[in-house]
């Protein structure tokens, strides 16, 4: 069995700690400072954050909003774009199944790694 003291472990704002990582799962702790964000992004993975402490309001891709404390747990599909705004600086608990998920870039073979960020940047633009 593992533990963390998931309030008292070390963070730096904007610097993710991966606390546990397996192919079932990753788990990831965070801070965002007051007034910070998350920009729109997202994950491959199925996601779920939970706030640890702190207020957040979570934006979603289709334009839904929740907002809430600590025990708020909001589940993203894999791929499903979102964004995390901090009313007060918050701490926030990542869980991402399975571990790297379809199309991560750990995934790749090397010649699609190769390609990535062009695919990428054609995607955004269009």
């Amino acid at each position: 069995m593992k533990s963390w003291d998931l309030t008292s472990v070390a963070l730096s704002p904007h610097s993710p700690e991966i606390l546990d990582s397996h192919d079932e799962g990753r788990a990831i702790a965070l801070e965002i400072p007051a007034g910070g964000s998350l920009r729109e992004h997202q994950v491959h993975e199925r996601a779920w954050a939970i706030v640890v402490s702190g207020e957040v309001s979570i934006v979603g891709e289709s334009g839904s909003e929740v907002s809430g404390g600590p025990g708020l747990m909001v589940e993203f599909a894999p791929n499903e774009r979102h964004s995390v705004e901090a009313s007060s600086t918050a701490r926030i608990l990542l869980l991402l199944t399975p571990w790297p998920g379809d199309g991560h870039p750990g995934t790749m073979a090397l010649d699609d790694k190769r390609t990535v960020r062009q695919r990428a940047a054609e995607h955004r633009g269009a």
